[in-house]
């Protein structure tokens, strides 16, 4: 764990707030533009984990900060809207996730970036990285919004335009447009947009944050121009508060068995039972064993583990690729053992 200090709190639209931190510790290690910070509270002997994206970039000067949209019935996202003030303290963990950028200092490149509304937080940092970091990359960012007015880091977006003017455009995008056939992102828009930005020379990469069905929309579309899926790289913007209770009619699981398994982590090794209802990072936390965490969705990468012997299924997964799967890895915040003696090693 690190403690950091809010150092400000920036209001922004849309119910968005940036907060900027000081590493109290002095050892913070450096995070890569796109990843995200996780975030660690104790109420009691309950602790409670939410994870930002960073809307700062690593390589300009400027304060760690994430950006954080306040959700009605959010505990965590209430608490630091409307409680916490410049000066509090927040314990934080090492920076994490898989859907980043690192600049290359003489590489071609063009970037396109598609974000919809506070999906752009991760993107922003992105695009600050190639264009300082890169003198030759084009970025490309294609972002959606109720209006301008409701555009998180609208004017801050228009000052890199406007300083980067030869290499970074904006593709904005407003659902209140009176050009109905561009207020919203579709397979034609999307199209076009790609075709009128395609790079004479060098690579084209595709980053993308929003909600899951415009990700799809993208991704699919992007795919069926015939782009390779390895150029398509997705953060599943997800707020855990905003779950959705289960559907009382959900069919119960076929196994209903409790299973024993290994755990490893961190050179000890642990004897657990896992419920077919409980998860197998939920019966470590229970034992208090530290383990690394963040969503608990199977949305982001902190949790990777690998299944050494037995097998697993995994209620969700939004991370790992099907030859992953297939090779054993696992999120253990979404996985349960199939079999007696399931191994897992926490990578």
């Amino acid at each position: 764990m690190y403690t950091f200090e809010i150092s400000d709190i920036i209001r922004q639209p849309n119910e968005n707030i940036t907060l900027t931190f000081r590493d109290l510790s002095g050892n913070y290690p450096r995070y890569k533009a796109g990843q995200f910070l996780t975030l660690s509270f104790l109420f009691g002997e309950r602790e409670v984990r939410r994870s930002y994206s960073f809307s700062s970039s690593p390589d300009i000067d400027e304060p760690i900060g994430i950006t954080v949209k306040r959700v009605d019935n959010g505990e965590i996202s209430r608490l630091l809207h409307h409680r916490m003030r410049v000066g509090d303290r927040i314990e934080v963990l090492a920076p994490q996730g898989l859907f980043y950028y690192e600049p290359e200092d003489e590489i071609e490149r063009t970037l396109i970036l598609f974000g919809a509304g506070v999906g752009v937080t991760p993107l922003f940092s992105i695009l600050k990285t190639a264009l300082v970091a890169e003198k030759r990359t084009k970025v490309v960012l294609v972002y959606s919004n109720g209006s301008p007015e409701r555009t998180v880091f609208y004017n801050e977006l228009l000052d890199w335009q406007k300083e980067y003017k030869d290499r970074f455009t904006i593709v904005w995008i407003f659902s209140n447009a009176k050009n109905l056939l561009n207020a919203r992102l579709n397979r034609e828009f999307l199209i076009r947009i790609v075709k009128e930005n395609m790079p004479e020379h060098g690579d084209i990469i595709f980053y993308t944050c929003g909600p899951v069905f415009y990700m799809d929309l993208v991704r699919f579309t992007l795919l069926g121009m015939g782009y390779p899926d390895e150029n398509i790289r997705r953060e599943t913007f997800h707020f855990p508060e905003e779950e959705e209770d289960e559907d009382e009619h959900e069919e119960q699981p076929v196994d209903m068995t409790s299973y024993d398994i290994v755990l490893q982590f961190q050179d000890h090794e642990y004897k657990l039972t896992i419920p077919y209802n409980k998860t197998i990072l939920d019966v470590g936390l229970e034992h208090k064993i530290r383990l690394p965490y963040s969503c608990k969705s199977g949305m982001c990468s902190t949790c990777i583990s690998q299944c050494v012997e037995g097998s697993v299924r995994m209620d969700y997964n939004e991370v790992l690729t099907d030859r992953e799967v297939a090779n054993g890895r696992c999120l253990i915040c979404v996985a349960h053992p199939l079999t007696e003696r399931t191994v897992i090693k926490v990578l």
